[in-house]
């Protein structure tokens, strides 16, 4: 049976996403998608979903749902917490880390995503219709069809098909947390536009995330990078990828994110690895980060030992059954009548 959710308060900075769409740059199209996969997945995980089901991706706060048709299993990723409402007003906590079965006429109130970033996954996905391969939103382009624009109260969101009457709900027996220390780049492209003091700069100081950021890219205040000439703050527009780390003439950093566009005229610095990128969807203002060079061998391998590490935090999955439900198959399992002793009428009972 499916489901549909609708958007009761819109919230802020609440998008519909998945692996967003490769090969479609040639078209203008950003890759768009999810800011942190490896979380993103984390909620599809916990339902049994694919992991590439689309998501809602949850960057503010004030965004309410209301169960129009259900039942509807969902889950949360990331350091957010929500609280459901049933029809007769009672409220319950619902925590991230565990699915939980919302009943039509429910109503969702999502919190705050304090770490800049969480998702909120349904069983069987948010079924909205693709445009060019992908669910993901992208307001720039108006893609309609997969609600080109802001979220709207009265939208609904129409759920995959569940297909499962089972009772137990799944939690994890540990949250997914992503890497500390240094975000992890390679040198480049075009890193000759600056001076080795510039270079050196970069790699030594700390850098500040500032309020101008969004899907599209994050800009960074610090000690000014200086270009080797003032014509060498400007390329030849040319292919940019989420990641690459722009300089302009005022030399603070923009790290372009999943919705950058597909070409850039500023030298690009270094470009922040695979494994690091869900690292930036966390980046909120005033946060501060450094960035430590790698080589390509060592990307590959941050990569290999992130989704090795994906792999065992999937392993800590368990079901458990929610309060109210009887567990019947332990129920059964049990000696209910071990201690009991026969008597017959007119004795007394021990």
């Amino acid at each position: 049976m499916s489901g549909q959710l609708e958007v009761l308060q819109p919230g802020i900075g609440t998008t519909v996403q998945d692996r967003g769409r490769p090969g479609h740059r040639h078209h203008g199209l950003p890759l768009s998608g999810w800011l942190d996969a490896p979380l993103a997945r984390a909620a599809n995980a916990l339902l049994g979903n694919d992991l590439n089901a689309a998501v809602l991706e949850l960057r503010g706060v004030g965004t309410a749902l209301r169960v129009k048709r259900g039942p509807v299993r969902v889950a949360l990723a990331g350091r957010i917490g929500a609280q459901r409402m049933r029809e007769d007003g009672a409220r319950t906590p619902l925590p991230a880390w565990q699915t939980a079965t919302l009943h039509e006429g429910e109503t969702l109130q999502l919190g705050s995503a304090d770490s800049g970033c969480a998702y909120l996954a349904v069983a069987g996905g948010i079924a909205l219709a693709p445009a060019f391969g992908s669910r993901a939103s992208y307001w720039r382009a108006g893609l309609s069809g997969v609600l080109g624009r802001a979220f709207q109260p009265g939208d609904v969101l129409p759920c995959g098909e569940t297909g499962s009457g089972d009772p137990r709900e799944w939690r994890c027996r540990s949250p997914w947390e992503p890497e500390t220390g240094p975000i992890r780049v390679m040198p480049g492209p075009q890193d000759d536009h600056f001076t080795p003091d510039a270079l050196a700069s970069f790699f030594a100081q700390d850098w500040q995330a500032t309020p101008a950021q969004d899907r599209m890219g994050l800009r960074l205040e610090g000690e000014a990078l200086a270009h080797t000439s003032a014509d060498a703050a400007d390329i030849v527009s040319d292919g940019v990828t989420p990641g690459v780390i722009q300089v302009p003439a005022n030399g603070q950093p923009i790290v372009l994110l999943a919705d950058g566009q597909t070409v850039g005229g500023y030298p690009k610095i270094a470009t922040v690895i695979t494994a690091d990128l869900p690292r930036l969807a966390h980046l909120r203002p005033g946060t501060r980060v450094r960035f430590a060079a790698v080589t390509a061998e060592q990307a590959h391998e941050a990569l290999t030992a992130q989704r090795v590490r994906w792999q065992q935090w999937l392993a800590g999955r368990e079901a458990f059954l929610p309060p109210g439900h009887i567990d019947e198959a332990a129920l059964y399992g049990r000696n209910l009548i071990s201690g009991m002793l026969a008597t017959h009428p007119g004795e007394d009972t021990p």
